[in-house]
């Protein structure tokens, strides 16, 4: 049976690299995996998403169809809200209670939206997740990715695969240990 994760949020926030990592890791574990990207000015802070698809069997297409997503893991507070109807349902909403204001709310024409994970919680089973609070307990801000990548990892039971050493092919060594915290941070949270 294939399994959907989405992963959605907004240029800049390790979108990409979390679901790089993801997808590694899932193929050295041996299933078929199928990930597709789409980058809408993320380097000016626009929208990002990643959808993987994988299985023990073939995987023939990389895209998640509307209302199929198992897992949807939102970086970005707003953008869960914008993906949601990719969720299946009974599906799991891993949310980063985390504001990232577009150029519409920078500019003045209008405001961030209230109310988005009292929203969230009513169309689905939420976690909110504080990924920048829990980031900063381990030592840097920059690793609220691989948190909720580890969320991903815990909430699909993809433990034993062996992370670490992904990690150590992937990430600067600078920052290995840094990441691993942060992964096993995020697959406690998802429990």
């Amino acid at each position: 049976m294939t399994k959907n994760i989405l992963l959605v949020g907004v240029g800049g926030q390790g979108t990409i690299l979390a679901s790089k990592i993801l997808t590694l890791g899932l193929q050295k574990a041996n299933y078929d995996v199928k990930m597709s990207e789409i980058h809408g000015m993320s380097q000016r802070g626009g929208s990002v998403t990643s959808h993987i698809r994988y299985s023990k069997e073939k995987v023939f297409s990389p895209v998640i169809e509307l209302g199929q997503a198992d897992v949807l893991v939102a970086f970005e507070k707003m953008e869960a809200l914008r993906y949601l109807d990719y969720l299946k349902e009974g599906g799991k909403v891993f949310v980063n209670d985390f504001e990232i204001p577009g150029i519409p709310i920078t500019s003045g024409q209008t405001e961030y939206p209230k109310g988005i994970l009292e929203e969230l919680k009513r169309c689905a089973d939420t976690t909110v997740i504080e990924a920048d609070k829990e980031a900063e307990k381990i030592g840097n801000s920059k690793v609220m990715n691989m948190i909720l990548l580890g969320t991903i990892i815990g909430s699909m039971h993809l433990t034993e695969i062996d992370w670490d050493t992904i990690l150590s092919e992937n990430v600067k060594p600078q920052f290995l240990e840094l990441n691993k915290l942060a992964i096993r941070r995020g697959i406690e949270l998802a429990r």
